[in-house]
C-alpha cells in the first residue's frame, strides 16, 4: 500500500557518535529538573530526596542541535539561559527495570545544553502551568557527540563545567547529582518504556546564568567530551 502525505514528512533527528560515522536516530528526549541540591537552591526551592522523587519534562527531537552550532537569540524572551548537562543515551529498551539492571540500558554519554527561556519558565512556574513555552523551543537542545559507554566505562563521577567567553560560570561533579543515572533510568522506566534513541538531560548544577547575542558557551563532562554553542550577533 502506498502512502500518499499531505506534506513532506519531518526528516529523523539524528545525533552524532564519536569515532564513526554512524548516526544515533533521537526518538525522546527526557530531562530532569532539579538534579543538583545548590541548583535547586538558587531557583529557590530546595529537595528532599528521602520524600520526593525526581520530576521530568520533555524537549522534542526537532530541538536538537548538534555541538558547534550558531543559532539567534530565541524569540519572546529577555532571559535566555545555558544549563550544563550530562546526557545518557539509551541504546536498549526496557521497561521497570532495576537500579542494577539500568547500566545495561546505555548506549554512551555525551554533553549537553538546556537552553532555556528562563522569563517564560518562571512565569510558567508561578502560574502553576507547564514549562513548555520556557523548556521546549526550536534549537533548545545542544548535544556533543555521543561518546559509546564501551570506550568510557560506566560514567558516574567527574567535572561538569561551563564557560561564557573563556569565564567560568558552572562547575561541579557528576556525584554531586541528586538522583544518579541508575536511579533515574529505574524510576523513568516505571512510567515509560525506554527505546533506543532516547535522550536523558540529567539536570544542571549551580551557576546558570543569562547569555546574549555574541556569547560563546563552551561546556564540558570529564571523560565524555565537550559541547559549544554561539549566539550570532
Amino acid at each position: 500500500m502506498t502512502v500518499k502525505l499531505l506534506f513532506p514528512a519531518k526528516e529523523q533527528t539524528f545525533a552524532a557518535v564519536a569515532g564513526t560515522d554512524a548516526l544515533f536516530p533521537v526518538h525522546r528526549i527526557f530531562c530532569v529538573g532539579r538534579n543538583y541540591h545548590a541548583h535547586a537552591a538558587e531557583m529557590g526551592v530546595s529537595v528532599d530526596k528521602s520524600t520526593q522523587e525526581p520530576f521530568y519534562f520533555t524537549k522534542h527531537p526537532s530541538t536538537l542541535i548538534p555541538s558547534g552550532s550558531e543559532i539567534a537569540y530565541p524569540p519572546q524572551t529577555a532571559n535566555y539561559h545555558y544549563e550544563m548537562e550530562f546526557v545518557v543515551a539509551i541504546g536498549k529498551a526496557g521497561f521497570e527495570v532495576s537500579e542494577a539492571e539500568a547500566s545495561e540500558l546505555v548506549f554512551g554519554y555525551a554533553a549537553g545544553l538546556d537552553m532555556t527561556r528562563r522569563d517564560l519558565q518562571l512565569k510558567a512556574r508561578e502560574t502553576g502551568r507547564p514549562w513548555d513555552l520556557g523548556k521546549d523551543f526550536e534549537e533548545s537542545a545542544v548535544l556533543g557527540p555521543i561518546v559509546r559507554k564501551e570506550e568510557t566505562g560506566i560514567v558516574d563521577s567527574g567535572a561538569i563545567s561551563l564557560s561564557v567567553n573563556g569565564e567560568i560560570r558552572q562547575h561541579s561533579d557528576l556525584t554531586k547529582l541528586i538522583w544518579n543515572v541508575p536511579e533515574i533510568i529505574a524510576h523513568l522506566s516505571r512510567f515509560y518504556h525506554l527505546q533506543p534513541g532516547d535522550l536523558i538531560y540529567t539536570g544542571t548544577p549551580d551557576g546558570v546564568g543569562p547569555v546574549v547575542a555574541g556569547d560563546k558557551i563552551t561546556g564540558a563532562v570529564a571523560g565524555v567530551g565537550d559541547v559549544e554553542l554561539r549566539i550570532a550577533q
